[in-house]
């Protein structure tokens, strides 16, 4: 099992950038492909990004391609969340999903196995 938890979030103006950190406990973190989900107010959780074990492959939902980077440090056991040019419709919880059950990345929510509390984004306009 691995546990996660978010930090780094918080309240930031629209243009301006924050960057999301995820922590996992556990020594075989390169063993797990790990994503990133969000949830806005009234809405269903949706996938925002994942990273493969390697970080040899990643993918992002249209509305952030270009703007948010998924990276990840295995020596660190963490996965970050790099998102610039943040947008109001970017407030939202953001929560990080593990799995290491599959073979490769896929956006669905039960692809996952473990997840975080979720750390608050809001971004004012």
């Amino acid at each position: 099992q691995v546990q996660l938890v978010e930090s780094g979030g918080g309240l930031v103006q629209a243009g301006g950038s924050v960057r999301l950190s995820c922590a996992a406990s556990g020594r075989t973190f390169s063993s797990y492909f790990m994503a990133w989900f969000r949830q806005a107010p009234g809405k269903e959780r949706e996938f925002a990004a994942a990273i493969s074990r390697s970080a040899s492959v990643t993918d992002y939902v249209d509305s952030v391609k270009g703007r948010f980077t998924i990276s990840r440090d295995n020596a660190k056991n963490t996965v970050y969340l790099q998102m610039n040019s943040l947008k109001p419709e970017d407030t939202a919880v953001y929560y990080c999903a593990a799995t290491n059950r599959r073979d490769y990345i896929r956006r669905i929510q039960n692809w996952y196995d473990y997840w975080g509390q979720g750390t608050q984004v809001t971004v004012s306009s």
